[in-house]
């Protein structure tokens, strides 16, 4: 079976554990896609520290606040606790941070109230935010806690918590988003080669709920068939459970990433592929953007007005569930899951070509890959017939990187084509041209003869260049 263990997570960890130091009283915000990790996380904080760990349902706050008032019971060792019918979550703090068993908590450690699910609250009770508001204010910025409110609903805690016009918009001592795990990290999950890791990336990325659907023993496409293609697996609809829990109209949004999978790009080719018209489609993928589940790029060097955007999903999972499992559900639910993953393997490497442009960037952008160079902007760059994958613009070192991305092997040869043709394309891309530092680099699976091209000055990495993890290479913090 897949492990179980804790992985990663220093930098929130860090984080918790800075604010949980502090001599006032912290709320903090946490939140993250679904299945990203956050449970684990506040679970992995509170271990050795005094605190409450509350997972709110969608059942009103009346059962809430009972279900809240019993883990706060055994944390105060007083059944008694539990027995009133607190009015309100007001009343109910109140009586928590005056009971003799809060007041003789561990000195000087503060008690950690984690409120995981916030949304759900929110979903039965618009109100909340002011409910939790007036707590805050009346009992718990004056005592010694440190309020959690983590949310899987991005849309919801980026608008009713964080949001300007939030009741809670300022009383929030921090918030932290919480990202899929580093790309090393993959390792920790499956004992895989290189290129096997980045093939597992291009289908789950780094949602560590869905790496540990795949069973180390088994080789990739194998996973694949089990976890993802066969009836009644946990991730063969769990794109649609996104869609349902993220949106209110999941339907449209569905239709639209089945688009964006095709290959369509444009605001045009979505509204003709869709039917849907103009100004219901940008709505949408002005949601979807400011969500970070797709992204709205023009070229790097173009001005921000620059009105012919180009949408890309942002996540691996929508990206290959919606390009793979949506179009051959009928043979899915049919048990045909052999004859659909031949059909998957005979297109992937064209797919794959499109992740890797997208992990390279990662990898850039998280110093895994030229990590003694930084930019300002970086991402594609197109003008009529020519493209170049990736560019980066360092504008306090007047220094631009052209990049392509390759996902296949290369011998020397091919490796030095690619790049002098790079070259060539460099020339039509308008930033700084008469003062500029340029730099050529190729990434792809693997390449033959690297030394000598980096020897010529390029930058040449292929996937055994880039770090990654394995059980217990990364010590606690």
């Amino acid at each position: 079976m897949p492990q179980q263990n804790f992985v990663d997570r220093h930098q929130e960890l860090r984080f918790l554990k800075d604010r949980h130091a502090t001599d006032t009283a912290e709320c903090i915000v946490l939140y993250g896609r679904r299945r990203v990790g956050k449970t684990s996380l506040l679970l992995e904080f509170l271990k050795g520290r005094p605190g409450i760990y509350f997972l709110a349902s969608e059942e009103g706050d009346a059962r809430n606040i009972r279900e809240f008032a019993h883990h706060a019971a055994l944390f105060l060792h007083d059944p008694a606790f539990e027995q009133p019918q607190y009015a309100d979550w007001n009343s109910l703090f109140s009586a928590f941070i005056h009971h003799t068993g809060f007041a003789n908590r561990q000195p000087g450690k503060k008690v950690v109230i984690a409120i995981d699910e916030f949304p759900y609250l929110i979903a039965r009770n618009p109100a909340i935010p002011s409910v939790f508001q007036k707590c805050w204010d009346e009992n718990l910025s004056g005592a010694p806690v440190m309020l959690i409110l983590s949310g899987s609903s991005v849309s919801t805690m980026e608008t009713e918590v964080l949001g300007t016009a939030s009741p809670l918009y300022g009383r929030r001592t921090g918030q932290w988003q919480v990202q899929p795990l580093p790309y090393p990290c993959i390792r920790q999950f499956v004992p895989y080669s290189p290129e096997e890791c980045a093939m597992t990336w291009f289908v789950l990325g780094g949602i560590p709920a869905y790496l540990r659907q795949f069973d180390p023993k088994k080789p990739f496409w194998e996973n694949v068939q089990a976890s993802i293609l066969s009836r009644g697996a946990y991730l063969a609809t769990e794109g649609d459970l996104l869609l349902t829990y993220e949106f209110r109209e999941p339907a449209n949004y569905r239709v639209i990433f089945r688009a964006l999978a095709s290959g369509c790009t444009t605001l045009g080719d979505i509204c003709n592929e869709t039917g849907l018209d103009k100004g219901m489609v940008s709505k949408y993928l002005s949601v979807l953007t400011r969500l970070h589940i797709v992204h709205d790029e023009i070229p790097v060097t173009a001005s921000p007005k620059f009105r012919k955007r180009h949408y890309l999903i942002t996540d691996p999972y929508l990206s290959f569930y919606f390009r793979y499992i949506i179009p051959n559900r009928i043979d899915l639910e049919a048990d045909r899951t052999g004859e659909v993953l031949e059909r998957i393997q005979g297109t992937f490497p064209g797919y794959a070509g499109g992740m890797f442009e997208q992990l390279t960037a990662h990898l850039i952008r998280t110093k895994l890959l030229l990590p003694d160079l930084h930019f300002t902007t970086l991402g594609r760059w197109w003008y009529q017939e020519q493209e170049i994958d990736l560019v980066g613009l360092d504008d306090t070192a007047d220094r631009i990187l052209f990049c392509e991305c390759k996902w296949r092997d290369l011998s020397h040869a091919d490796a030095k084509r690619i790049l002098l043709d790079l070259e060539k394309k460099s020339a039509e891309v308008r930033w700084r041209n008469d003062r500029r530092e340029e730099l050529f680099c190729l990434v792809g699976k693997h390449i033959l003869g690297k030394e000598k091209l980096r020897a010529e000055g390029y930058r040449v990495h292929d996937l055994a260049d880039v770090p990654l993890d394995t059980p217990g290479s990364r010590p606690s913090p």
